[in-house]
């Protein structure tokens, strides 16, 4: 079985939180074929912080001029994925960092002008990640991409975690956030939701900036034939174990829930 987890990068800007998200990532990786996607948006609107550059979205989206480009490629393909790569390590799984930009894995293209470097995945090549899997180590990938003409592009990372899982041939898809799950408009975490439901709560501003984009990339990936999509809470304890043995946790998202519940 392929597993795509996706980590929000909240998750893993505490060493503690990092340490033991390695350790079911670890555990998990023993249980099934797995591949780790993962964000740095904290970071990298922090780094800018630090430099007085303000970050600005549209839709969920961080406009990436070429400080911003320049900042996600050093703090996301740099500092955070080496970190959940040594705290990997440390866990005992022989983890590798790459990007999506790595081997022409995830081929993007720019999204619009207003965003300027930040791209859609456009198609994704699953055999750097079986090769790497086939030797025995455990892929984790950064949230960047490119083109044919070299160019780096900002992607956002449930965007690149949906290409991964189709073009990876993955038979689930776990995003791992620092929430419950979706939200109704009173604040419930709702069990279950179908793109009809994802619709609903983006058009009446429910879900709005990081959720809508989640939610958006999780309607992508069923209609690009995934059977479903979990948005679950990254700080439960031994989610990854609950998840893999079928417990349910958080929000399933599929083709076959009525609307919202």
């Amino acid at each position: 079985m392929k597993v795509l987890v996706k980590l929000g990068g909240t998750l893993l800007d505490n060493p503690a939180k990092r340490a033991d998200m390695a350790r079911q990532l670890a555990w998990a990786a023993r249980q099934c074929e797995l591949a780790v996607v993962h964000g740095g948006g904290k970071q990298v609107t922090k780094f800018l912080e630090e430099r007085g550059v303000q970050s600005e979205f549209v839709n969920g989206l961080r406009v990436s001029d070429e400080q911003v480009i320049d900042a996600v490629t050093k703090v996301i393909a740099g500092g955070v994925n080496k970190q959940l790569v040594g705290a990997l390590l440390a866990a005992g799984c022989p983890a590798v960092g790459i990007s999506g930009i790595d081997g022409g894995m995830i081929r993007a293209r720019q999204l619009s002008e207003q965003l300027k470097f930040t791209g859609k995945p456009v198609a994704t090549d699953g055999k750097l990640l079986d090769l790497l899997i086939g030797g025995g180590y455990l892929p984790v990938v950064a949230c960047i991409a490119g083109d044919a003409e070299g160019q780096i592009f900002n992607v956002n990372a449930d965007q690149l975690a949906v290409s991964c899982a189709v073009g990876w041939g993955a038979d689930k898809l776990f995003f791992l956030t620092d929430v419950p799950g979706v939200k109704d408009g009173n604040g419930n975490t709702l069990a279950r939701l179908d793109p009809g439901g994802v619709r609903e709560l983006v058009a009446s501003g429910v879900a709005h900036g990081g959720m809508q984009a989640k939610l958006e990339s999780s309607v992508w990936a069923l209609e690009s034939g995934l059977q479903e999509v979990i948005i679950a809470p990254g700080q439960a304890e031994n989610i990854c174990r609950d998840l893999l043995t079928g417990k349910i946790f958080g929000t399933s998202i599929s083709l076959q829930t009525s609307g919202v519940a």
